[in-house]
């Protein structure tokens, strides 16, 4: 590529090894508040509960996501296929910036801190305003982002069923988790990418690849994003924020960083991220580090709920959890209830910031979506994954399967 910084800048990834960094603008945005910003917010949330080396973050993945996509890229114009420095730049740009709109804590707090507002959206306005700020940059990076450049390849490759957002950070997480059964042949999957019409495919004899793939895929879920201890944290965490934000909207005086005191005292909606510059400039200043620290104080709170959640949260002291796909007998919530009530000498209205019931889904494949999966035969023709596979259970990786949790504290 041409427009190299002065200095080449090399970033050593543990993942992936050396990481180039491959043009001004990228560096530049890199460098940016915004993106300096997701080294403060952990990739896992708190599965550092349950695998102590989960420590990595947002910055970690989109800097190895930006590197699977340059890969990417380059193998489709091996083949052949026209991708001008345009194309290329602003697809690494989207890619980079894909999860710039994360939360603290990334998905555990997002439906809490804000109200019916998705990261994907807070990332089109944060792009939107770098947009601003690098003078119409951006314009061809959003369109692919959004889905709306004229080539649909480009945004399967940020946003698909074998995206390179997936292949990076299943390869990241198996590595610092240590699970070792989500680990896939990313590096392969990718060399046998190419395009149909200008739509993602993968050569026949990468099938295998990707059948390994998306069991992969399956595993890490019930493994690492969806085990039941990572179900207890987050819900431990999400009730921590759900107690502070009622006892400061009711009045009471609670220390917290400034940027998560604003989230506390208002319900933000995204149409008030698109009025309002205010609330975006408190957004990006949030990070787990403002959590954390209002966590730590909050263990000292006279509220007895507040800080025995706090107190649990910062000395693991976690919530027992039943997970399964069967519906829980009632007489033993009932009587889990009562117990939790007595012991912490609460009332029906405070019950919910202690026991925590809901249900959990997972799908490895998903069909009927429009971004299936598609395979490039030897003769040319293209078919779904679903068609071209001969192993019998890939049909069962399109079954949601749900499982439903109960959480809450140890009691006697």
């Amino acid at each position: 590529m041409k427009d190299y910084p002065q200095q080449r800048k090399i970033i050593n990834d543990p993942v992936h090894g050396f990481i180039r960094i491959p043009t001004k603008l990228i560096l530049k945005l890199i460098n940016h508040p915004y993106f300096q910003r997701l080294r403060r917010i952990k990739q896992l949330g708190l599965t550092e509960f349950v695998y102590p080396g989960a420590l990595h973050t947002r910055f970690h993945h989109a800097i190895g996501a930006m590197n699977l996509m340059r890969m990417a890229l380059d193998t489709l114009r091996l083949k052949k296929h026209k991708i001008s420095h345009k194309e290329y730049e602003s697809a690494l740009i989207a890619i980079l910036l894909h999860d710039i709109g994360h939360g603290a804590f990334s998905h555990a707090l997002e439906c809490t801190i804000l109200k019916d507002c998705h990261h994907e959206e807070l990332s089109v306005l944060l792009m939107e305003k770098l947009d601003d700020e690098f003078k119409g940059k951006l314009k061809t990076a959003i369109k692919i982002f959004k889905g709306e450049y004229h080539r649909p390849f480009f945004h399967q490759l940020v946003s698909g069923q074998i995206d390179v957002d997936r292949m990076d950070y299943l390869q990241r997480d198996c590595f610092f988790t240590g699970v070792s059964e989500g680990t896939i042949g990313g590096e392969r999957i990718i060399r046998m990418l190419n395009l149909s019409d200008d739509k993602l495919v993968v050569e026949e004899k990468g099938i295998y690849s990707i059948e390994h793939f998306l069991n992969a895929r399956r595993m890490m879920y019930w493994q690492v994003y969806l085990h039941k201890t990572t179900v207890s944290t987050e819900q431990m965490l999400i009730q921590t924020i759900r107690r502070a934000r009622f006892l400061v909207q009711n009045g009471t005086k609670l220390f917290s960083t400034p940027a998560l005191s604003f989230f506390l005292e208002n319900e933000i909606t995204l149409s008030q991220f698109e009025d309002n510059d205010k609330v975006l400039d408190y957004f990006v200043q949030l990070d787990d580090y403002d959590i954390w620290a209002s966590i730590k104080v909050w263990t000292k709170c006279e509220d007895k709920i507040l800080s025995s959640l706090s107190n649990m949260l910062v000395n693991r002291r976690l919530f027992k959890t039943q997970l399964t796909t069967e519906e829980l007998d009632s007489d033993f919530r009932t009587e889990i209830k009562e117990k939790v009530k007595k012991q912490f000498k609460i009332n029906d209205d405070e019950l919910s910031f202690l026991v925590c019931e809901g249900q959990i889904t997972n799908s490895a494949y998903a069909l009927g979506t429009g971004e299936e999966i598609y395979i490039l035969k030897k003769n040319g023709k293209v078919t779904n994954i679903a068609n071209a596979s001969d192993i019998p259970y890939l049909e069962s990786l399109t079954q949601a399967v749900t499982k439903n949790y109960f959480c809450y504290p140890k009691v006697k």
